[in-house]
């Protein structure tokens, strides 16, 4: 169908939006909560005996993908927004937010985008000053002079789906290439504010690992919300596997699960593999139909309200353990059971560690180890801390031996989160089955793929 051109009058029209409402929203919330954010804020300027901070959120997205913000940016703030920043000024303790200006175009195109002619992000976000993006660099002069202490973040920028040891290797590699140069949004921004400032910027990134370890409970409620949408998915996994179904099938039916249940999406891309993919630690491809007589290997999670599971299962394709299946898969589970039995208070991550390889080395197979039992997690799925600090409470971390067979292509990996509690620990994932017999009897009911539909081959 032909349609005329749109005369300048005619598109303004189309595009203009309402009036600036004087409420947020339907849907618009501040991260876990106004109060949880500023409580994060006030830690970070306790860390420090002085100085002023700069952080900045992340632009509009380049490519035709929703918008996910920085995990750092968010953890201070709960704005879920492009084009933000954020000012904290230790000696006064004055905070600063600062937002675009509206841009109704935008707004008719992509929806609400928070601005700093919306009068409700005060109340919503609990700052009380909040100013257009364009003035950040005046401000922060006049808070500065050549003696302060100008501090920002070089944990480099990671979203959706996104983990700094991941994003830390790519900056390298780039900064490194000799046809290419760019270096890091972070370092950028630290050498722009030097320039300007005419300061040294310190890099804050310690402080905030610190903070970030030890989970305080409205995080741990969000952790509880992704175990729960996490776990389902892994059971309606193992429901849904037979003989010949595609890896891209059970990947695909363990994302529907996570969004229906609230996910926001992936916690890191989805490994399912069967047989020899088994063997392969971070095998993405998922192009493969699994067969009879072998093992999927399924490690696979969600993001949810910004936390992160990390939840990985193996069985049998066919529904039963063979002989050598069963053997691996015992070492492995009772490996899980004595490190999940030392992680309390006062232990380390190496008291952990060593709890699984002792079992593992003590049955044998010590030499079909290839990776560390245990990391961090929480806004990433590695996540930040130094792993030689003493647990307490409130640190949450994974659990995941695993053995890795080359010669009959069996890969057995279980992997829970837990956290530590007064007492102990607490299995955050514990829901998804792990013995041997519970693990068979899941399989044996019906799943959402379990009716035959034909696909494209392979």
């Amino acid at each position: 169908m032909y349609l005329p051109p749109l005369t300048p009058v005619l598109f303004l029209s189309l595009v203009a939006t309402p009036a600036i409402a004087a409420q947020a929203p339907a849907g618009a919330h501040c991260g876990l909560g106004a109060e949880f954010h500023a409580g994060r804020r006030a830690a970070l300027l306790a860390s420090v005996e002085e100085g002023v901070f700069v952080f900045r959120g992340l632009p509009e997205t380049r490519d035709y993908t929703p918008f996910y913000q920085d995990k750092v940016f968010w953890y201070l703030t709960g704005v879920e927004s492009p084009g933000a920043a954020l000012v904290l000024d230790k000696a006064t303790g004055r905070e600063v937010l600062f937002l675009p200006q509206v841009t109704q175009n935008f707004e008719a195109w992509n929806g609400e985008q928070w601005d700093v002619a919306d009068p409700w992000v005060a109340d919503l976000t609990g700052f009380s000053e909040v100013r257009p993006a364009s003035e950040l660099i005046g401000v922060l002069k006049e808070l500065t002079d050549e003696k302060t202490v100008l501090w920002t973040s070089r944990h480099p920028h990671v979203a959706l789906a996104g983990c700094f040891d991941r994003a830390r290797s790519f900056n390298r590699r780039q900064e490194g290439d000799p046809l290419d140069g760019r270096t890091s949004r972070e370092k950028a921004l630290t050498l722009k504010l030097e320039e300007f400032l005419g300061l040294k910027a310190r890099n804050c990134t310690p402080q905030l690992s610190e903070l970030r370890r030890v989970k305080q409970p409205e995080e741990i409620e969000a952790l509880r919300r992704s175990a729960h949408a996490g776990v389902e998915a892994m059971k309606e996994a193992m429901r849904s596997t037979r003989p010949d179904i595609g890896e891209w099938q059970l990947e695909a039916v363990m994302s529907f699960i996570h969004r229906r249940l609230g996910a926001t999406g992936p916690a890191y891309h989805a490994i399912v593999g069967g047989g020899a993919n088994s063997l392969v630690l971070h095998y993405s491809a998922s192009n493969r139909r699994v067969l009879d007589g072998e093992v999927v290997l399924i490690d696979y999670a969600p993001e949810f309200d910004h936390y992160l599971m990390d939840i990985t299962r193996t069985w049998p394709v066919s529904g039963q353990f063979n002989q050598r299946q069963a053997e691996i898969y015992d070492a492995v589970l009772a490996a899980q059971k004595a490190g999940i039995a030392a992680a309390r208070p006062g232990a380390k991550i190496s008291d952990v560690e060593r709890a699984c390889s002792q079992v593992l080395k003590e049955r044998g197979f010590g030499g079909l180890i290839r990776h560390a039992s245990c990391h961090y997690i929480g806004l990433e799925v590695h996540d930040v801390g130094r792993s030689s600090k003493v647990l307490t409470p409130g640190v949450a971390f994974t659990i995941e031996p695993g053995l890795y067979e080359q010669s009959s292509g069996i890969g057995v990996r279980i992997e829970d989160v837990v956290l530590i509690t007064e007492s102990g620990c607490e299995n955050l994932s514990a829901g998804a089955p792990r013995e041997r017999a519970a693990v068979e009897a899941m399989m044996a009911e019906p799943g959402i793929l379990s009716a035959e539909v034909p696909v494209a081959p392979r």
